[in-house]
């Protein structure tokens, strides 16, 4: 079942009745079914959450996100005990040797290379050679294809001067959001599938809580990329709204497509946590990793490029034909 998202942003108490989740503000009192809800963001210093509320939103692996004075994901909570073989799926997890661990790297950077060379092809509508860095990546990737990718990916992919810093300027900030809401999304899954998202395969920094997450979600990244420059042609504002926190809060709905069949973005991260579940217990040798376009949207976005470009010329068009209007007014004068 799919489930919701949501982002409560005023003075509220989040308490439970009945098995529903009560949210009184100083506004409304709403109820919902608490296995209906897959994230919570509280974005407020003033939200008053119940130990049984959160207990009870924890046991359903619900994903709770609090955010910081900054407005941007600062913390979460998950279940610790979401998996009927936890201590088994913990010990292959632990035990995975170091060549397992770079293959499944290995496949998981290709796959985020060829879904960056897609969109962006799609979004300047010229090919480039992401296909061939791709099949370049050794294991573990030793060359580092994935630092090569990013180099030219970033370079092309805003029309504006744009450095990719996790504090940088505008639009780091909205990048930033969907990637804490992509990562947890992400450490949800792999949770409810029994796996401990502080053993990375690759990320292994002492101080990351989430190292596991923030390897998986790699090719998942492009989707938040896409989310956002469509965010910027849409909205002039620069900073983090409510209205643009929504929009970021979509990419965990947004289809995504497997050999046979399509799902939501939140089922097919449990799919893909579940599969690499099984590489560890060497059930399976890859990662399922799903198709983020098909044809029909790769079309779209070609109609929207184009769409987009013929606006731009109109605007133009437009500049220049009031200032030749400015000008013959001018001469004649």
């Amino acid at each position: 079942m799919l489930k919701k998202s949501l982002l409560i942003e005023n003075k509220s108490s989040i308490t439970t009745k009945n098995n529903q989740l009560v949210i009184k503000s100083e506004i409304r009192e709403s109820t919902i079914p608490v296995e209906d809800i897959g994230y919570i963001v509280l974005d407020h210093p003033e939200i008053y959450l119940s130990i049984p509320a959160m207990n009870f939103l924890v046991e359903n692996n619900t994903a709770v996100i609090i955010c910081g004075n900054n407005h941007l994901p600062n913390g979460m909570l998950l279940n610790l005990n979401s998996h009927h073989i936890q201590q088994e799926i913990f010990k292959n997890q632990i035990n995975a040797t170091l060549p397992l661990k770079k293959q499944l790297w290995q496949q998981t950077i290709m796959e985020k290379i060829t879904n960056q060379g897609i969109l962006l092809e799609n979004n300047t509508n010229t090919n480039n050679s992401f296909e061939f860095i791709a099949s370049k990546v050794l294991s573990g990737d030793t060359t580092n294809r994935e630092g090569v990718a990013a180099a030219m990916y970033w370079k092309q992919f805003f029309e504006l001067k744009f450095k990719r810093e996790r504090f940088g300027d505008y639009p780091n900030n909205f990048l930033n959001y969907g990637y804490a809401i992509l990562r947890a999304a992400t450490a949800r899954a792999l949770s409810g599938s029994g796996l401990l998202n502080t053993l990375g395969i690759h990320h292994k920094s002492k101080y990351n809580a989430f190292a596991l997450a923030d390897d998986i979600m790699e090719p998942y990244r492009p989707l938040v990329d896409e989310k956002v420059l469509e965010i910027m042609q849409k909205y002039d504002e620069q900073d983090l709204s409510t209205a643009i926190k929504a929009e970021l809060l979509q990419i965990l709905t947004r289809t995504v497509y497997f050999n046979d069949e399509k799902s939501p973005l939140m089922v097919a991260l449990q799919k893909t946590a579940s599969s690499l579940q099984q590489c560890f217990s060497g059930e399976r040798k890859r990662i399922k990793y799903p198709k983020l376009w098909n044809y029909t949207d790769i079309e779209l976005c070609g109609y929207l490029y184009f769409l987009t470009s013929l606006q731009k010329l109109r605007k133009t068009g437009e500049m220049l034909l009031s200032l030749e209007t400015t000008s013959s007014k001018t001469a004649s004068a």
